[in-house]
C-alpha cells in the first residue's frame, strides 16, 4: 500500500487505486499526489474490499483485469454499497465493450492504457466537482427548483423519471433520450447536465436535423482557415465549443451514415480532427442524445449504424407522454398558466372546471409543448379571469371506430357502457378518470381474450404504454 498525505490542515480528497501493475499503480499515486490527493492502493479485489471497509474514498480508479476478478464486479460493488463514491475504469486501449460494460455497471467514466495523464486530470476533477455539488446540494424547495424539480408532476412516470435522471446524472456515461416530439428531452438533459460533475462546463445543444449534409463536419469538429470555399478563418466546432461540459446530440437519428461513422470515431477517441488540419485536437465532452424515432429499428434496417447505436444508448431513457400521466395535467397547466400570465404582465387566470375535463379527455399527440401552445392562445383568447373550454379551441379528434386512449373521459365511457359525463357528487376526478380507464382496458383485454398486444392495438396506444397502465392501476 502507498500513501501520499496532504500538508494541508483540511482533509485531502482520497482515492483507492486498484491496479495489479506496479508501475500503474506509481504513476497514479504520483498524478494524483500532485492533485492534492491522499492515495492509497490495493493490487487485487480482495486488498481493495479491506480498503474500502476501512476507509471512505472520494474517488476509486480500477483496472479491468485483475488477479482475483474483474474490475467491474468492484464497480458493481461500490455503486451499491458506496454510491457517493465515483469509480472509474481502466481499460485496454480500444475495448470500447469493456468501456460500456463498465458504465452500465455504474462506473463514473473510463480512461484507456497507456493512460493519457491530461485526461486522467479532468476526470479526478469532474469527479471531485461531483462530490462537492452533493454535499452542497440545495437544502431549500426555491434552490432545488432549479435541479431535479424542474421536471414537474407527481405521475408515478416522473417520480420515476426524476429518480433515473438523479442516477445518471451521477456518472460519464452516454445516455440516449427517447420519447415523442414535444415531451422535454431537451430539459430532461439539461437537468442531467445541471445535476452532474460537468455543471459549471458548457451545455450545447445541437439539432443534428437542421445541419446541411455537407456542412456537418465543419459544424461538429471545426475547421481550419483555407480548408475550402467560404473558410476565412479557423473556426472552432460544437465538440470544441462543449468541452468540459455536455453535448446534447437532438434528433440524432437524422445524422447521414458518413457522418455517424466520424461521430463514433470522435466518442471513442475523445479527440476530433478539424477539416483541413492535420492533428487531432482532445476533447471531453459528455455525450447525450435524442430522438423521437425507433433507434433499434433503424438498426435493423441498416439505417443506423449498430456500433454507434451501442455507444450511444449505454443507458437509454425514456420521457413518458403527456397522455401517460394525466394526473399531471392541473399541475402542469397551473404552472405554464403562471408563467405566461408573468411574461405578460397579467393576473394569473383560473382554469376553469370544463377546460380542465376538456384537457383531460384530448389525446395531446404533441404533449408538453401543444398544451403550452394551447394555454398560450387560450390566455389571448379568455375574457376576464377564468380560462374556458371554449378558449381552449382544441382539435377535434376523430376516433375511426376505435377508442383512441383509454385515459379519454368520453371514449372510455363509450367503451365501458357508462353514461355519465361528469364524476358523481364528491368523487375527486383523478379517481373517477382511472375508474374509467380499469372497466375501458378490462374489456378490452375480454374482447382480445387477454392478448396485450391486440389489446393495445385496440386501446390505440403502444404495448408500453399499456403494460404502464396495467401495472399502475393493478390490473393482473
Amino acid at each position: 500500500m502507498s500513501e501520499v498525505r496532504s500538508p494541508a490542515s483540511a482533509p485531502a480528497p482520497s482515492a483507492l487505486i486498484v491496479d495489479d501493475e506496479q508501475d500503474i499503480r506509481e504513476l497514479l499515486v504520483l498524478t494524483l499526489g500532485r492533485m492534492g490527493l491522499r492515495t492509497d492502493t490495493a493490487a487485487n479485489l480482495a486488498a481493495a474490499r479491506a480498503q474500502l471497509a476501512a476507509h471512505h474514498y472520494d474517488l476509486c480508479l480500477t483496472d479491468m483485469r485483475l488477479p482475483d476478478g474483474s474490475g467491474i464486479d468492484l464497480v458493481a460493488e461500490i455503486s451499491a454499497q458506496h454510491p457517493d463514491t465515483p469509480t472509474a475504469m481502466i481499460t485496454a486501449y480500444g475495448n470500447v465493450e469493456a468501456a460500456v460494460d463498465a458504465l452500465k455497471a455504474g462506473a463514473f467514466d473510463f480512461v484507456n492504457k497507456p493512460v493519457d495523464i491530461h485526461v486522467l486530470r479532468r476526470l479526478v476533477s469532474h469527479a471531485l466537482d461531483l462530490g462537492q455539488r452533493r454535499r452542497e446540494a440545495p437544502a431549500t424547495a426555491a434552490a432545488a427548483a432549479t435541479g431535479l424539480a424542474r421536471l414537474r408532476g407527481d405521475s408515478a412516470a416522473m417520480q420515476t423519471l426524476r429518480a433515473t435522471v438523479a442516477k445518471v446524472a451521477r456518472s460519464q456515461a452516454p445516455i440516449a433520450i427517447t420519447g415523442e416530439s414535444g415531451v422535454g428531452k431537451e430539459l430532461v438533459a439539461r437537468t442531467i447536465h445541471a445535476e452532474g460533475g460537468r455543471a459549471k462546463g458548457p451545455f450545447v445543444p445541437v439539432n443534428c436535423g437542421a445541419i446541411p449534409a455537407e456542412l456537418m463536419e465543419s459544424e461538429f469538429f471545426g475547421h481550419r482557415k483555407g480548408s475550402f470555399t467560404g473558410a476565412h478563418a479557423d473556426k472552432a466546432g460544437l465538440f470544441q465549443a462543449a468541452d468540459g461540459g455536455t453535448l446534447f446530440l437532438d434528433e440524432i437519428a437524422e445524422l447521414p451514415l458518413p457522418m455517424q461513422v466520424k461521430l463514433l470515431r470522435a466518442i471513442q477517441e475523445k479527440s476530433v480532427r478539424p477539416v483541413g488540419a492535420h492533428a487531432e485536437v482532445p476533447v471531453d465532452v459528455r455525450i447525450l442524445s435524442a430522438t423521437h424515432k425507433d433507434l433499434a429499428a433503424l438498426v435493423a434496417n441498416g439505417s443506423f449504424r449498430h456500433d454507434l447505436y451501442y455507444r450511444i444508448n449505454v443507458i437509454e431513457l425514456r420521457v413518458p407522454p403527456l397522455r401517460e400521466r394525466r394526473e399531471d395535467l392541473p399541475q402542469l397547466a397551473a404552472d405554464v398558466l403562471g408563467r405566461l400570465a408573468g411574461e405578460q404582465g397579467r393576473p394569473v387566470p383560473r382554469l376553469g372546471d370544463d377546460a380542465l375535463a376538456a384537457l383531460l379527455a384530448y389525446t395531446f399527440p404533441g404533449n408538453v409543448r401543444e398544451l403550452e401552445n394551447i394555454l398560450e392562445r387560450a390566455l389571448a383568447m379568455a375574457e376576464g379571469d377564468v380560462v374556458g373550454a371554449a378558449d381552449l379551441h382544441l382539435p377535434v379528434e376523430p376516433t375511426h371506430g376505435r377508442l383512441p386512449d383509454p385515459s379519454l373521459v368520453g371514449a372510455a365511457q363509450a367503451a365501458t357502457g357508462l353514461g355519465e359525463t361528469a364524476p358523481p357528487a364528491g368523487a375527486p376526478l383523478p379517481t373517477y378518470i382511472e375508474d374509467l380507464e380499469r372497466q375501458a382496458i378490462e374489456k378490452a383485454l375480454q374482447e382480445n381474450r387477454f392478448n396485450k398486444t391486440k389489446t393495445a392495438a385496440a386501446l390505440g396506444i403502444t404495448f408500453r404504454a399499456l403494460r404502464y397502465k396495467l401495472k399502475k392501476l393493478g390490473i393482473d
